[in-house]
């Protein structure tokens, strides 16, 4: 058990929570649009990033955009504090001195499923790529600073092909960085996947997947720096004509299928590709057995039957990480029982309040 408390102060519907934790997991019930999804975003804040729902740091204070917000938690014997003060960019503090967001992937593995992501298999190739990069965060912290300098790369080399700059020697210390930082990003990718087909549990409420890297551009699994450099010096013309990069780490997609008819996740049914997710989450979760692992889990019960629910509450009590868990009902969590702790949260005058079952 890593994370022991958690402290918000005007975020989101929340004028302030102080909230414990332990081994358990824990179960928040309350109506929609009570302030349940708002614990977890705060809880995922503790990852690099924008958070389970992508926000920007103004979009998230209480009290609108001019004023600030303030997460802190306690991790073991370390405190870290995020917080975006009024007028400031956010901030992370561990120890109380300023660290970069990136510091935060080495305290503690954050992994989240909600609503939105039950379309992962059949909207556009960037989320289940940012789905991916998620992943492989989990397992291989180095991953953010990795993906920054690409995409630093990557940005500054499309502004030279929108402005048609045709100068050679403007764009090669640019695709060698590309090339470096890329290979690298390709071979933790290709590492996470691996690491989760080999933690996943295959049974009938939630089946194993095989993953790949699906070629977009016929080279999304090329982990060779000094191929992707010559591949980007050959592709500057078709670049300058498109006015951007078509080729590269930035244009992997994550392709998934299942059973002995090797379905494509993409063409498998609500239902199953539901459960496909969860078993991706759940093997990400197992990957981690020797990390601090906090898995978020928003509505999740809400269309899956009583049968399957306690199928996932078993899985999810015997996982080596802290979940915390949302749904609309404590009829949902039934099944978990004494195993869990149950918290309920309900919201007036535009404030959120929580209170733990007995």
């Amino acid at each position: 058990m890593t994370l022991t408390a958690l402290r918000l102060a005007q975020f989101r519907s929340w004028p302030r929570l102080e909230l414990s934790l332990d081994a358990r997991p824990l179960a928040i019930h309350g109506s929609n649009g009570s302030g349940k999804t708002n614990i977890l975003e705060a809880l995922s804040m503790l990852a690099p990033g924008r958070g389970l729902r992508s926000a920007a740091a103004v979009d998230q204070a209480r009290q609108g955009p001019d004023a600030g917000w303030r997460i802190r938690a306690d991790l073991a014997d370390r405190a870290v504090e995020t917080a975006a003060p009024p007028g400031q960019t956010r901030h992370v503090l561990l120890d109380d001195k300023p660290v970069p967001q990136t510091a935060l992937a080495r305290m503690l593995r954050v992994i989240w499923l909600v609503p939105a992501m039950d379309r992962l298999w059949s909207d556009a190739p960037e989320g289940r790529r940012r789905f991916l990069d998620r992943v492989t965060l989990s397992l291989c912290p180095d991953h953010a600073d990795l993906s920054l300098s690409y995409d630093k790369a990557l940005r500054e080399r499309n502004r030279l092909l929108r402005d048609q700059i045709g100068d050679p020697g403007w764009y090669r210390a640019l695709e060698a960085q590309m090339a470096e930082a890329g290979a690298a990003v390709t071979r933790n990718r290709l590492a996470a996947l691996t690491a989760i087909m080999a933690a996943q549990d295959d049974g009938a409420d939630f089946p194993a997947a095989r993953l790949a890297l699906l070629p977009q551009d016929g080279h999304a699994d090329d982990a060779d720096a000094a191929g992707i450099a010559e591949r980007l010096a050959s592709m500057r013309g078709r670049d300058l004509a498109a006015g951007r990069t078509l080729s590269g780490p930035h244009r992997a997609d994550l392709g998934a299928s299942w059973g002995p008819q090797d379905m494509p996740a993409a063409l498998s049914s609500t239902g199953e590709q539901k459960a496909l997710l969860l078993s991706l989450i759940l093997a990400n979760a197992r990957a981690l057995s020797d990390q601090p692992v906090l898995l978020l889990l928003d509505e999740v019960a809400a269309h899956l039957d009583a049968d399957r629910r306690a199928a996932l509450y078993d899985r999810v009590a015997g996982l080596p990480a802290q979940s915390v868990l949302t749904g609309t009902g404590p009829e949902l969590f039934a099944a978990f029982g004494s195993r869990a702790r149950h918290l309920s949260v309900t919201k007036t005058h535009g404030a959120s309040a929580a209170s733990e079952d007995p």
